[in-house]
């Protein structure tokens, strides 16, 4: 049963863990681990699902395999979850993304972030226009990788189908001022996670996206409900044993100089340290090298050793 959009929202409201893609040592997906990791995240409180996302590797799967990965989650999940799915390219490519969505049952659709070289804030609202006139799923824009107006986003919280949008830019006063500007019956989405989920909130954002607990549901569960309650002291304590991870995650690794190269396979390592499945990595991103992996374990240990000392055990959204 795909949920009504008004559902997909109170989902919004919470904490939503991406599902990322594991492959075997040939690169092909493991699609039984997809559904595996699903169905653990939803035991440990997890209800909101990001299925081919960035953090899933969504621009190194085919058309096909995307469909396929969503199948996956969708199929291994209870009605009452929500599973989100990342469309993108050109309007022709993600008309086609969001009919195969649709037929394996897809609760609602995150628009990737654009990644065209060369943009306009009218042409990309007229895609957003484009892609909702041909689905009754909610739409969930991804703002990340441009610098939009509060203008724009006003105007993409006009848009029909628009029932959320997930923020990710490193600027919490023109979140706030978006929110203000922009339709109340829209619902705003940190998508920078844990370490903006304070600042955000205090602006105007309902949920966030998940960074360590993508394998420590927990962390994310916990630090929404004392977000939720106004828990500030509690709330930086939280987000606070999540930075020496989540910063990890923005570093170069070995023989590079591009920002956050190691983000994905940071997170595949810390699904594997959690007992879950991470696996490979395709091209253009690499696996962490030695020194990357005794770090992240350490990290992972010591992100172990704060839930402990927090007395962090989650909560059921």
């Amino acid at each position: 049963m795909v949920l009504s959009t008004n559902k997909v929202q109170e989902h919004l409201r919470g904490v939503a863990a991406g599902l990322l893609s594991p492959f075997d040592d040939d690169l092909e997906v493991e699609y039984d681990k997809i559904g595996a990791n699903a169905k653990s995240l939803y035991s440990d409180g997890i209800r909101t699902f990001l299925a081919t996302a960035n953090i899933s590797e969504y621009h190194s799967l085919s058309q096909e395999e995307r469909i396929s990965v969503a199948e996956s989650a969708i199929t291994n999940l209870p009605e009452d979850a929500c599973v989100l799915t990342g469309v993108g390219g050109s309007t022709s490519n993600a008309q086609e993304l969001i009919r195969g969505y649709e037929s394996v049952g897809a609760d609602a659709m995150m628009i990737m972030p654009p990644d065209h070289t060369y943009l306009h804030e009218q042409g990309l609202l007229r895609y957003y226009e484009k892609l909702d006139a041909i689905t009754d799923r909610p739409l969930v824009p991804y703002v990340r990788g441009f610098d939009p107006s509060v203008e724009y986003l006003k105007q993409l919280t006009q848009i029909d189908g628009v029932a959320g949008i997930k923020y990710a830019l490193k600027d919490p006063v023109k979140l706030g001022h978006a929110v203000d500007a922009g339709n109340d019956d829209v619902v705003w989405v940190d998508g920078l996670a844990e370490p903006f989920a304070i600042s955000f909130w205090a602006e105007g954002a309902e949920g966030f996206s998940a960074g360590v607990s993508n394998f420590r549901p927990e962390v994310g569960l916990e630090l929404f409900d004392a977000l939720s309650a106004g828990k500030w002291e509690r709330a930086r304590k939280i987000r606070n044993a999540c930075l020496p991870f989540q910063n990890f995650r923005d570093e170069i690794g070995k023989n590079n100089e591009i920002e956050g190269a190691i983000s994905v396979p940071a997170v595949k390592k810390g699904l594997d340290l959690s007992g879950l499945h991470g696996g490979q990595v395709r091209e253009p991103i690499r696996p962490l090298s030695a020194a990357d992996e005794d770090r992240a374990e350490k990290l992972y240990n010591q992100l172990e050793k704060d839930i402990g000392r927090l007395k962090i055990t989650g909560a059921v959204q």
